[in-house]
């Protein structure tokens, strides 16, 4: 089947004039420049411009170092560069129906990842849903998450640039949108990973209070945020690698600043931490101001009250990491024992009794997901529906790669949220068929749906989370596209102290 020819659309936003193209029912608008900035500095509004600008082609994505990632989930390819402060609009007309917003914040692990891949083609969602897509893209590792004002030298960077980009991101919606077709005051931001964590942090953050709605978290949560003194030794042990002070650092070439990157992580990862730094060195700061204090503590507190937040993770979330790691898969109790102490301490020996009756392997996956990304979840949903309608869910559908290694793994339910899972070559990650079809259909209309206003699972009410009535939505279970269910909180986990979860 070919595709329609792209018809020229011109739109007028604050700064000028942009050509998008439309193609069938879906209009779109690629590389738009939301702000500029400077190696670690605060982005800026973008100049005016006269005549018009065409917005068929993504702009750069942040610079990062390439993934083993990218070819399995189909985020590879795109070009890199500090400029990358663009973003990507779909939107079934641009006209003056005021459609409900959704704007995408990838993730990554705060490292790599784009707005404009292909993964994240926000065409079908546009269309099905009738609602306008936005992706954006953020500097993203150290050079949009390393924080440098506490050290010698002149460079200010706070640690937070990263989220002051998606906060210019949200700003320029809240300008421009309705030129598109879109409701400014009905914004739903979603995210997945390091986006989902994303989405939590400006949850938080009073510089993003009023610019969303809405929020989706796809495995994220709210522990998360780095101390000062924490972040400044992530930024010492940065420049060492990089072998140049902060002020040398602000004009480096950016290949030597990725490999100092890269280096610091592998010595993470290789090496045991010997600096712990943790294993994600490279997240938002406390600053005690775009954070003021660590996301889970400032929605508790009522930082986001009156924000609908569907929240949920997937069943074996850790399997990402683990499916091709023989050695992992073939521990035994010994060494699932002295790991279990190291991570939880004095607790370790009632989570490994309450976790029996799983393969060691499996006993493994279930404990990390249920610390890095089930827990945390569990507890943002605690906190969040003290101020505002909360929703749960769960996705079971298992990649058929590798005959299911990669079970009901991490990042699985992004083709479904997008209808992307059945491009040629993702597709033998996520799967095709009717029934993944239908649990796209499903997940599609049931995001678009809570932008609307009314969240919906195929023609019920997706019934309320408390935690008094645990219900969630399961999609991809072995029943149907979409069941309801409900999901016990394990006391064993319920009596960790938030220093023990998330990632």
């Amino acid at each position: 089947m070919t595709s329609p020819e792209a018809v020229p659309v011109i739109v007028e936003t604050a700064s000028g004039k942009l050509e998008g193209a439309q193609r069938g029912a879906v209009a779109s608008f690629k590389g738009i420049a939301f702000a500029t900035a400077k190696r670690w500095q605060t982005p800026e509004r973008v100049a005016a411009w006269a005549g018009v600008r065409p917005a068929r082609q993504a702009g750069a994505m942040a610079p990062q170092n390439p993934t083993q990632l990218a070819a399995l989930l189909g985020t590879g390819g795109g070009t890199f560069g500090e400029d990358c402060l663009s973003l990507n609009v779909w939107t079934p007309a641009c006209d003056g129906a005021k459609r409900p917003v959704m704007v995408w914040i990838h993730g990554g692990a705060f490292i790599h990842g784009g707005g404009s891949q292909g993964l994240y083609n926000g065409k079908h969602l546009a269309q099905a849903g009738d609602v306008v897509v936005v992706t954006i893209n953020y500097r993203m590792g150290a050079f949009g998450f390393l924080r440098l004002a506490d050290l010698a030298g002149d460079v200010a960077s706070t640690g937070s640039e990263g989220l002051m980009d998606q906060i210019a991101a949200l700003e320029w919606v809240r300008e421009n949108i309705g030129q598109f077709g879109g409701d400014a005051g009905n914004v739903t931001i979603f995210g997945e990973s390091a986006g989902a964590m994303s989405v939590v942090s400006l949850m938080a953050s009073p510089r993003a209070k009023g610019l969303f709605h809405k929020a989706i978290s796809q495995s994220g949560g709210g522990h998360l945020g780095h101390a000062r003194d924490h972040a400044t030794r992530v930024a010492d042990v940065f420049l060492k690698h990089a072998g140049l002070s902060a002020d040398a650092a602000a004009n480096a070439p950016v290949d030597l600043l990725l490999k100092a990157q890269l280096d610091l992580l592998n010595e993470v990862d290789n090496q045991h931490d010997p600096h712990k730094l943790g294993a994600l060195a490279f997240q938002p700061t406390v600053d005690g101001d775009v954070l003021p204090v660590r996301p889970i503590e400032a929605i508790r507190a009522g930082s986001a009250a009156g924000v609908p937040l569907v929240a949920g993770t997937t069943s074996e979330e850790w399997k990402l990491w683990t499916a091709m790691d023989a050695d992992i898969q073939a521990m035994d109790e010994s060494k699932l024992e002295r790991w279990a102490q190291r991570m939880f301490g004095n607790d370790a020996g009632a989570l490994l009794a309450a976790n029996s009756g799983r393969s060691t392997y499996e006993n493994y996956v279930f404990m990390q997901t249920q610390r890095a990304f089930r827990e945390p979840t569990h507890r943002l949903l605690d906190a969040q529906s003290k101020h505002a309608p909360v929703f749960d869910y769960r996705f079971d559908w298992k990649s058929p790669i590798l005959g299911g290694a990669f079970g009901a793994c991490h990042a699985i339910e992004l083709g479904f949220v997008f209808g992307t899972h059945n491009v040629t070559g993702p597709d033998q990650f996520f799967g095709s068929g009717e029934k993944a079809d239908a649990i796209n259909r499903a997940m599609m209309a049931a995001w678009a749906s809570f932008a609307h206003g009314t969240p919906k699972v195929e023609t019920r009410a997706w019934p309320k989370w408390s935690a008094f009535n645990p219900a969630m939505v399961i999609f991809g279970h072995a029943d149907g596209a979409a069941v309801n269910g409900r999901m016990l909180r394990p006391a064993t986990w319920a009596a960790l102290g938030d220093d023990k979860i998330g990632v």
